[in-house]
C-alpha cells in the first residue's frame, strides 16, 4: 500500500477489535486443490484465536483440520466509500481436548444451524493483517466523490 492510496493500514490489535464485532466472516481453504470460501459465524478466543463450530461431519471439518487457511471478515459502507477488512491466516485444528470443549460449549461461538454432533476448531492467529478504506481521495488525487 502506498502512503496516500486512500488505505490505511490496521495493527493487531485494532484487526482483533475489529473482528470481535463481526458477527460472519469467511474462511478460505483448499477443496480438490482450488481454493474455497465459505461463510461462517465465529467469535474470538481471549488469546485472539477465531473459533469456529460446525458439525463434525461437514466438509468444512474434514478440509480444514490441520491445514493452513485464511480467514476474513469486513464490513463496508458502500454508500461513504469506506469500510475496513481483516485477514487471519493461521493452523486450524478441532479442538480434541474435553475440558477445552466443554469451555468452549459456554463461550464459544453458537451455531447458526445446529446439527447434532458438533465440533470447534480454533484458527491460531499467527498473521493477522487488515486495512481500512480511508473516504476521500486516492493516491492519485482522485476525488471519490463523483456527485460534485
Amino acid at each position: 500500500m502506498y502512503p496516500n492510496d486512500g488505505f490505511r493500514e490496521l495493527d493487531r490489535h485494532e484487526c482483533l477489535r475489529l473482528l470481535a464485532q463481526a458477527p460472519v466472516g469467511r474462511i478460505v481453504h483448499t477443496r480438490q486443490a482450488l481454493p474455497a470460501v465459505l461463510p461462517v459465524n465465529f467469535c474470538l478466543d481471549q488469546d485472539g484465536a477465531v473459533l469456529l463450530r460446525t458439525s463434525a461431519a461437514s466438509e468444512l471439518a474434514g478440509a480444514i483440520d490441520g491445514a493452513v487457511v485464511a480467514f476474513e471478515a469486513d464490513e463496508v459502507d458502500a454508500a461513504a466509500h469506506s469500510g475496513w477488512s481483516v485477514v487471519v491466516t493461521g493452523g486450524a485444528m478441532v479442538v480434541t481436548d474435553p475440558a477445552e470443549q466443554k469451555r468452549l460449549a459456554r463461550t464459544g461461538p453458537r451455531s447458526w444451524v445446529a446439527s447434532p454432533d458438533e465440533i470447534f476448531v480454533r484458527i491460531e492467529p499467527e498473521l493477522v493483517t487488515g486495512r481500512e478504506l480511508v473516504a476521500g481521495r486516492t493516491l492519485y488525487g482522485v476525488d471519490l466523490d463523483h456527485s460534485g
